[in-house]
């Protein structure tokens, strides 16, 4: 009797590890970085790391940036083609909007930040980040209206304060 329930107990775990095996998240394995190549390193951490993902758009976008910005350019923009296609909050633009600004397309960055200020006039730190942005590629008057407007809008907001400072200065800002 005491061995059956052990073989009982035994199929139960064996059928429980199996259920957790069905269900769990894809993670890295060593094969796919070890003696790799860093690009094939890189994208075969990359694939799993949009798998892990799943339907989070923040997450999504971030994978979509290291491809992006990796190297991997068109798997990038196919993940944030996706995402502005349907239906998304109005910082999945901002955040797709900085990628493109990091990556040095300016012009394709510009129309996802004015989307984005159009729907959230009020946010003062957004609107001193975009200004920064013009004044840091030579547009002075874009910036100082949008230097303007964030100031109007929080005069107490620290990060727009030191955004607008930082790109009198050359300085990026901090994301």
């Amino acid at each position: 009797m005491n061995k059956g329930i052990v073989a009982a107990a035994a199929a139960v775990v064996f059928m429980a590890g199996i259920g957790v095996g069905y269900t769990a998240k894809p993670g890295p394995s060593p094969v796919m970085y070890h003696d790799k190549p860093n690009q094939e390193a890189g994208k075969a951490l990359l694939d799993v790391a949009l798998l892990q993902a799943e339907d989070g758009s923040w997450e999504r976008i971030g994978v979509g940036r290291v491809y992006y910005l990796g190297g991997f350019k068109a798997e990038g923009q196919r993940i944030f083609d996706e995402l502005l296609a349907g239906k998304h909050d109005d910082g999945d633009a901002y955040r797709i909007a900085r990628v493109y600004r990091e990556a040095g397309e300016w012009e394709k960055a510009k129309p996802l930040f004015e989307r984005y200020l159009a729907a959230n006039p009020q946010e003062a730190k957004d609107l001193a980040e975009v200004g920064a942005y013009y004044l840091l590629d030579g547009d002075r008057a874009a910036a100082e209206r949008l230097f303007d407007r964030s100031f109007a809008a929080d005069r107490e907001e620290m990060w727009a304060t030191l955004s607008t400072a930082g790109a009198y200065l050359g300085v990026q800002p901090q994301q």
